[in-house]
Order: structure tokens, then sequence, then C-alpha cells
């Protein structure tokens, strides 16, 4: 998303301002006691019993009162702050905003709710908000699959100044169009998530049906065997990644087999179109919609297609997404097919770093590891190191900013107790006294940030906790 220094954050409508000293009062023995951050129960946008008892749960489980109360404030973020639930056409909707701008990322409502989904199963409630975003998943790839992000009003125009004026065929419902393969590909993972979950098989309509065959086509037309396709993009704007080269279709490339996508999970322009965690996820995806087509809609054709497409593309990341080092192969991250290669990582998922926590490999394969070492380096141009933690940025944000969301990132692929801990206590001193997560804070000052209200940062930092509770309590109780 854009750098939200633009915006005008609705934070203060919704939820008390972001925590000074003055929430931090003392108890008679002198101990600091936390001020909940959450919006009053009658102002939260939605309460999910099952999110209640496992946040109290987990909260019990927290030694620290300072982690503790960051996990109270962040785990339920997505839910008190940032989801409408309705109908619209006859179905269930779930519209949910990223945060401080008034539009629905496809990318962000898919990770923001997904910490939720082992709970559906024991709350309908959550399970109405479920089949309510999937219908409103199906209803934007008709719309346009190569929007990310969207409109409450499918019928409106975009309300986001900077893209008022994009040059590229813009719709009615889309709030911005940048090309991303995630954009596609995150539907899928909460869809089958859900599935697996529940059994729920009621969202998986005839609407959405024909917006996976979308998915699949468009996915086809990106492999560009026939000429560039129909997607094009330019913006007029100072800053070069908010744009394409050559008229909006990017920079050459051959056609290989993968897909081309125009712009980073960032929403920053790619360099070399065949982004390459992009792509991986992409297999994932495929696979996956594959299995619900074959078990839910007994569209075995269609499935056999998705295979196909994604055996096709595990083969052309294989044969050029992969760099030959001293010390054994690794990913790339960006390639265009004729030899060329760029290695960096981007804290935005799916990276290099983030690739198990998506079910892309195994955290413990070996050119895994030897990606995320060099992602963990100055082999990487966007990792940074200073006086408040260390971390991975990239572009967006620029030089010195860490994302929160690669040191969470680096503690979700770890088996490591120290590591692990030493992220937590990253995160647990560079959030500015807010008790929530940020996009971004500066490597010696963590009270120089980036976007107060940013609830995929906040639901994956209540995730992380959670899984920690089972996995590594003690550094919880440590903490």
């Amino acid at each position: 998303m854009m750098t939200t220094r633009r915006h005008l954050l609705k934070w203060m409508a919704l939820a008390p301002a972001a925590t000074l000293l003055s929430d931090v009062s003392f108890g008679a023995a002198g101990k600091a006691a936390f001020v909940s951050q959450r919006p009053p129960l009658a102002k939260r946008k939605f309460t999910s019993p099952a999110v209640e008892k496992l946040l109290a749960q987990t909260k019990a489980r927290i030694g620290d009162p300072e982690l503790a109360w960051m996990f109270e404030n962040c785990f339920p973020n997505t839910l008190d702050t940032t989801v409408e639930v309705g109908t619209l056409r006859g179905k269930p909707d779930t519209f949910v905003v990223t945060g401080d701008i008034d539009a629905m990322w496809m990318r962000d409502s898919s990770a923001q709710v997904w910490p939720y989904v082992p709970l559906a199963r024991q709350d309908k409630a959550l399970q109405q908000l479920f089949r309510g975003l999937i219908h409103r998943h199906a209803l934007c790839i008709s719309i346009d699959p190569y929007a990310n992000a969207f409109m409450p009003d499918p019928t409106a125009t975009s309300n986001l100044d900077w893209a008022q004026h994009d040059i590229t065929d813009m719709k009615p419902g889309v709030a911005e169009r940048k090309w991303e393969i995630d954009s596609l590909c995150y539907p899928i993972r909460l869809a089958h998530g859900y599935w697996q979950a529940t059994g729920d098989t009621t969202p998986f309509d005839d609407d959405w049906h024909a917006a996976m065959r979308v998915v699949l086509k468009t996915f086809r037309e990106q492999q560009r065997k026939d000429g560039a396709g129909p997607y094009h993009f330019q913006r007029t704007s100072p800053n070069p990644t908010e744009s394409q080269f050559l008229q909006g279709y990017g920079n050459p490339t051959k056609a290989v087999g993968m897909i081309h996508a125009m712009f980073r999970p960032s929403d920053d322009a790619t360099v070399y179109p065949f982004n390459i965690p992009g792509n991986l996820f992409a297999v994932v995806s495929l696979r996956q919609l594959a299995e619900m087509l074959r078990a839910i809609k007994h569209d075995g054709g269609t499935a056999d297609d998705c295979i196909a497409l994604a055996d096709e593309i595990q083969a052309a990341a294989e044969a050029h997404g992969v760099i030959h080092g001293d010390r054994g192969d690794y990913w790339a991250y960006e390639v265009d097919g004729y030899g060329n290669q760029l290695f960096m990582d981007d804290a935005n998922v799916p990276s290099l770093l983030s690739l198990p926590y998506l079910g892309i490999c195994a955290q413990d394969d070996a050119r895994y590891q030897r990606t995320r070492s060099q992602a963990w380096s100055r082999r990487n141009p966007y990792f940074f190191q200073g006086r408040a933690a260390e971390g991975i940025g990239g572009p967006h944000e620029g030089l010195r900013m860490i994302w929160p969301m690669s040191i969470m990132m680096r503690a979700f692929t770890s088996n490591d107790t120290a590591e692990i801990a030493q992220c937590v206590a990253w995160l647990k001193s560079t959030h500015a006294g807010t008790g929530f997560m940020h996009e971004s804070f500066d490597q010696d000052d963590p009270a120089k940030f980036t976007r107060s209200w940013f609830a995929w940062a906040n639901t994956l930092f209540g995730e992380l906790v959670v899984k920690l509770a089972g996995s590594h309590p003690g550094i919880l109780r440590k903490a």
C-alpha cells in the first residue's frame, strides 16, 4: 500500500489513542498495569466468543505484563476494528479494510482473518464471517482478477486519490489495480483453510466456482505465451516503484512457464516480472484449488488443469529461479527467464523468508535454509541492523526501515529457542509504547514508525504468540 503519511487515519473513531506513558498506571506494589487499547465492547466491529476464550487462555500463559498487554491489543484487532458483516445480493457478505485505508486488499483481508480459521468450527458467528468473505472474494475476482484492492460498494469508483488517474482499465468497484500474483492466491488459501477446519461447503457456490475458473484463466494469461496479455499499468508518480516499464507491461521476459507479476506483495513494481515467492505460492494455491474442485464441485477437468499449471510453474521456477552459489543453490527473488536474476527479500508475504509459513516447503529444506541465511544477511540489500533491532524491510518505506512482519516470519520459521526469544524481545521493545505492531520502524529509533493501524501486522503478531504458547511455552513464561 502507498505510504500512509498521505492518509488521514481513522483510528481515533475506532479505538483509543496510541498508548503513551499516561496509559500505564502503577499498582500498590509499584508494578506497571497496562490499560487495554481495545475499543469499548459497544464499539467493536465484531465479537467472537471463541477468539475471546483463546485470548484469555493464551494471555494467562504469558509471564511478562507488557507482552500480555500487546497480545490482548493485537490478536483481536482485525475483528475489533476492520470487519463489516452483512449481506450483499442475497448472500452473507464480509468486507475487511486493511486498517488506516478505507479499502479491502485481497491479500490483507485474507491474512488478517487467517489466525481465526482454526476457531471457526466452534463459533457460528465466525463461520458466517468466513462465508461472507469467501463470497466477497469471489465477487471481487469476477469484477477484475487483476485488481489488488476493492471498494465496499461494487459499483463505486475508487476513493484512493493516488489511484484515480492510473493508466489502466479501471473498473467500478476497484480501489487499486496493481496485478500481484498473491492477490489470487490468498483467497484460495483462506477458502481451503476454512474448508479443512470446518468441512463447511456452503460458501462454494456456482459464483465461487466461476471465480476460480477466472483465477486459472488469469494465471494462464500471465504466462504470456501468446503475447503481452490484457494487463498494463502506469501511474504518474515521483516514486518509480509505483509504475511499470514499457507502456505498463513490464521489463522484457522469455516465456518459460512462470506467471508474470507487475507488482510485489508490497504493492511495489517488480524489476524482473517473474517474482519467485509469488510463483511458488501459486503452485501451492493451484494444488489446494484442485483438491477443492474435485471434492466439492466434482470438477475433475478444471482440477486437472490446475495441477498441470502448478507442475509447469514449479518446473520453470526450478529451472530459472535458482541461484547456484559456492555453498549450494538458493532461491532468487525475481528473474526474467533470460538468465538475469535479482537476489533480495522484501518483508511482505509471500517473501523468500516466509516460504515454509505458506506451506511452500519444509522448514528444514536445505535450499530454503540457504535462502533464509542469505535473506537475513548483508547479501540482502533490504536487511537492516541497528541499535533497536535487525530485520528486513523493502523499497516501500525505504532504507533503514525494518518491518516487524519480517521479525515475526523469522520466528515462525525457526525451532531455535534462542532465536525465537530474540525475535519476541525485538517485537516487544520496538512498538514505541503503543501496544500495537506497525508497518515499519527505524532501525535505531522505533519511535519513528509508519502506520499506527495496520491490522495484518497486529493479528500476525497474535498468531505468533498463540503458536508459541503451544510450541515454545517457556519463551512466553520467561518473556
